[in-house]
């Protein structure tokens, strides 16, 4: 039997193939090549600017962002905080004011200095509200820059006790001031640079990207001259990309086509628990206005069926919208699987097998393992207490667009990263009705979190959150489902290091036996 590494937290499928190269025929056998690996990956790339639009708060693409670019803070793949671009950073006493340590001898991938410069230009950029960035309202909690040396100091316009790590999180990436202000959006779109471990070879929008080590990196030469993301969104296709051996690496793959492959000669795998949480956005829209359907909708839910049966165990069933390993992470806070008490409340307000609720629930499908067939068991889970859901799917990036607009359907499955742990990027930015990440839109809940955001007090802030999450559960306002656990198979000739968030990056590839 072949041994299977597993990770732990510390703290259709012929055209796809076919598809994939639209490239030059090097392209589509490169995987073969001992300088090259290729991955096939579940969703493609929208933009390259990391600091701006939709695209740039979807946790999936952070992995090729993170290749080409580097972040003012690291994360290390057991999401713990290393230097990046900045090597030391804090506050002053009265917390009026931050500093950060910029590193030297970094060159951008067209030969020029990186420069402090660069630092304040990104961290200004960022925090205007003309430039599009979907966490301007984090960036814009400091101002007042000054460069002395190598060290940056800021004030603090307003108290925000997460920004450092957002530093090392969604958007939290330093661009190039000269070329930026050369070029445009237009120009660094066409030809984006960075200071990260590879650079750009050539970009086919929907269908590839092929990146060449930077051999200068500040971090040390890549392992691999040639990275090749082949963006294959059907998961049936990418195992036939993985099995076919035209690709070297793929992941969110169903789990049972996970457990063969790895019993397959030459393919190994590694199972992680991430910091994804799928879950079921409410929108305070016709039915869902209802508290009486919302808990209903929750309460008739079997999770662990659904981990069990349909994730093959592969998943932690959870209540609220923080993962075991958040900060702000109640075990208390429990919603039960009891469809008697669905139907009980169902009835309260007139509803009932027979006079079902109707309404529809958006989700993606392959983008995260079983993910359709997941809202189809939920929607025949449903069915039995009287709530009647028609199943519309749709793309991830739709997904972001809808949710930007407020425009989502009364349910929404989506997974939820929040790499930093914090609770304000998962129940804040998804549950406060200003952010532009959620739907619910209700001046009680608002009332709650509006104070947190600034909330010096630490062990305060924590419990503030920890209120929040039980009141959420108590009035239905949103439907966590599961702590998701990441399938990757991989080549031998490869070896990688899962990342805990989800984000599976080449630079940490190394050579395989």
């Amino acid at each position: 039997m072949k041994t299977r590494s597993a990770f732990r937290l510390a703290a259709a499928g012929a055209f796809a193939l076919g598809l994939a190269f639209a490239a030059p025929a090097t392209d589509a056998t490169a995987g073969a090549h001992s300088e090259t690996v290729t991955i096939a990956y579940n969703v493609s790339l929208p933009s390259w600017d990391p600091t701006v639009g939709l695209s740039a708060v979807n946790p999936t693409i952070q992995a090729i962002y993170r290749s080409v670019f580097d972040q003012f803070i690291a994360q290390g793949p057991d999401l713990s905080f290393q230097p990046g671009l900045i090597t030391d950073w804090g506050w002053n006493d009265d917390r009026t004011k931050v500093w950060m340590d910029v590193r030297g001898g970094v060159k951008w991938h067209d030969g020029s200095d990186f420069t402090p410069e660069d630092v304040v230009f990104s961290l200004e950029r960022a925090g205007k509200p003309d430039t599009g960035n979907p966490i301007q309202f984090i960036w814009s909690k400091i101002g007042n820059f000054s460069i002395d040396g190598q060290r940056i100091t800021a004030d603090v316009l307003s108290y925000e006790p997460t920004l450092f790590k957002w530093m090392a999180f969604l958007t939290g990436y330093v661009v190039p001031k000269d070329y930026m202000e050369k070029v445009g959006q237009e120009g660094f779109e066409k030809a984006p640079i960075g200071t990260g471990p590879y650079m750009v070879d050539k970009f086919e929008r929907g269908a590839f990207l092929r990146l060449k080590a930077n051999k200068d990196y500040w971090g040390g030469e890549p392992a691999f001259d040639t990275v090749i993301f082949k963006f294959v969104p059907d998961a049936t296709s990418r195992v036939a990309e993985i099995e076919s051996g035209a690709s070297d690496i793929t992941l969110e793959i169903p789990y049972e086509d996970f457990e063969r492959l790895t019993e397959k000669d030459g393919l190994n795998g590694v199972t992680t628990p991430v910091s994804d949480i799928g879950m079921i956005f409410l929108n305070d829209v016709g039915p869902m206005e209802d508290k009486n359907v919302r808990l209903a909708a929750h309460m008739a839910i079997n999770k662990d069926a659904i981990v069990k049966r349909l994730l093959k165990g592969y998943g932690v069933p959870i209540d609220t919208l923080q993962a075991p390993e958040y900060a702000a992470f109640d075990a208390s806070i429990d919603v039960p699987y009891d469809p008697d008490m669905a139907k009980e409340l169902l009835a309260k307000s007139g509803y009932s097998t027979d006079n079902p609720v109707t309404f529809t629930i958006q989700t993606t499908r392959g983008f995260k393992p079983k993910d359709y067939e997941m809202i189809q068991a939920i929607v025949g889970m449903w069915r039995k207490v009287g709530l009647e859901a028609e199943i519309e799917v749709y793309e991830i990036a739709k997904h972001f667009e809808l949710r930007a607009q407020d425009k989502l359907a009364p349910a929404a499955f989506y997974n939820w990263g929040n790499a930093i742990g914090d609770p304000t990027t998962s129940t804040g930015f998804a549950m406060f009705g200003p952010s532009p990440h959620s739907v619910w839109d209700t001046d009680d809940l608002d009332a709650m979190i509006g104070p947190l955001w600034g909330e010096a007090d630490e062990t305060k802030r924590i419990a503030g959150w920890k209120a929040v999450d039980r009141y959420i559960a108590e009035q239905g306002y949103v439907i966590p489902l599961l702590q998701y656990v990441q399938p990757i198979v991989v080549n031998e000739r490869v070896k990688i290091v899962p990342n805990v968030s989800g984000a599976l990056q080449p630079y940490w590839f190394t050579k395989g036996e």
